[in-house]
């Protein structure tokens, strides 16, 4: 009796695939431990709630750090996630030689509907494990704000986060690293 084995792509096998046309620009996908996975398609309210999200983050930010929307990060030598938002820090070459990784990382963010159980256990134990200090799920599901802090690694090596904090939607929250600016979740939540 044989085993199989799926086979792990890294991330330079993975660029390769996609420089070769093996996706189409339709294909919504990223890598994940080695796995290529397809990405959910939005649906209008995780549409509304990140554009609504992108504005006010770019009001408040101002020139302070670099806000990405739905671009890639270096996880690991084989995880490039694709996060809806991700707030890193100011780089002169807004990273064209490579993208951030976790140690650019201020806060990063998904939009939650069909995705909310993968976002709340595959993505937060990778998060978690890449030692990313702050991720946030905007629970479209539930209609409030998930505030994830504080990763750590359990004796039986598991990864999470200590702390979860939630938000409602008529609620203000601080953003990590900037302890005067404040992101009032009325204007990014659909009521």
């Amino acid at each position: 009796m044989s085993l199989t084995t799926a086979k792990r792509f890294t991330i330079a096998e993975y660029h390769r695939l996609l420089e070769l046309g093996f996706f189409s620009e339709d294909d919504r996908v990223e890598l994940i431990k080695g796995e290529i996975i397809q990405i959910a398609a939005k649906g209008t309210p995780h549409s509304v709630c990140g554009t609504r999200l992108y504005r006010e983050l770019f009001k408040l930010l101002a020139e302070k750090a670099t806000l990405r929307g739905q671009e890639p990060i270096i996880i690991s030598e084989n995880s490039e996630p694709e996060p809806d938002m991700v707030i890193v820090q100011n780089r002169p070459d807004d990273y064209l030689a490579v993208h951030p990784n976790p140690s650019d990382i201020l806060l990063l963010i998904e939009i939650a509907d069909s995705s909310l159980k993968y976002d709340q256990e595959e993505k937060l134990l990778i998060y978690a494990e890449a030692n990313i200090s702050d991720y946030w799920i905007f629970n479209l599901v539930d209609n409030y704000l998930e505030c994830y802090s504080e990763p750590y690694q359990a004796l039986q090596g598991k990864f999470g986060y200590r702390r979860k904090l939630i938000s409602l939607p008529n609620e203000s929250v601080n953003l990590p690293c900037f302890s005067d600016l404040f992101l009032d979740l009325s204007k990014v939540f659909i009521e």
